[in-house]
């Protein structure tokens, strides 16, 4: 699935992002990775997408290396990847099932496959009702389900999201929480960095891996990742 060897990160002004991180995501696996600000999780992030490349070790997603992907397969990878991000990136001027169609439309599906793989997605996150529904005329959490639709319709091998609740106050991220443990019983699996300890504290059972100053600091495997929050 995800897995880090030996990884470094250098960048010439600010020195090590990231020292020697060895890290796996099975199959499946719900893991959190969190850490303060500047621990590394941000850059990460970006090696898991190769928008980033790192300066020692190998990072392999999906049967693509780091040190061997060509730049055409780079967006072949990321079609691969459901990613989340905290802003949501929405479309304003489309409805939240055009928003979701978008992500089918731009790699090529047939027209005939889009509607009912948007309709049956949007239910998957709880957002029948409000297919119609531009983003200006949704919650905040609304439209994070929406983003998490988005980032599912391709049918992706993992979820990633990046601090998916950091605009969101802790009642509306814990219902985001829950949508992605109901993502993950269904059998994907789900990388889900946050700076949020009270979130993690809340699902006590996931995996969590720290990272600090670019390390990881500590990494807990959870007994049961199906498990309720």
């Amino acid at each position: 699935m995800i897995r880090f060897e030996e990884v470094s990160k250098v960048y010439p002004k600010t020195g090590y992002a990231l020292r020697d991180l060895t890290f796996h995501l099975r199959k499946g696996e719900f893991a959190f990775v969190t850490g303060p600000s500047g621990a590394g999780k941000t850059t990460l992030v970006k090696l898991v997408t190769m928008e980033e490349r790192p300066t020692s070790g190998q990072v392999r997603v999906s049967g693509y290396a780091s040190d061997r992907i060509r730049r055409r397969e780079v967006p072949l990878l990321r079609r691969r990847l459901g990613i989340v991000f905290q802003d949501f990136r929405l479309v304003k001027t489309r409805t939240a099932r055009e928003n979701v169609a978008f992500a089918l439309e731009v790699t090529g599906v047939a027209p005939d496959q889009i509607k009912p793989r948007v309709i049956r997605t949007l239910a998957a996150v709880g957002l029948s009702d409000k297919a119609d529904s531009y983003p200006s005329e949704l919650s905040g959490g609304e439209q994070q389900r929406v983003a998490i639709a988005r980032a599912l319709v391709n049918d992706p091998f993992v979820l990633l999201a990046d601090e998916p609740t950091g605009n969101l106050d802790h009642k509306i991220a814990l219902e985001i929480l829950r949508v992605f443990k109901d993502i993950n019983l269904r059998g994907m699996a789900v990388l889900f960095v946050t700076h949020d300890r009270s979130l993690i504290e809340s699902h006590s059972r996931a995996r969590v891996v720290a990272l600090d100053q670019g390390e990881i600091v500590s990494d807990t495997g959870g007994a049961d990742p199906g498990a309720e929050p």
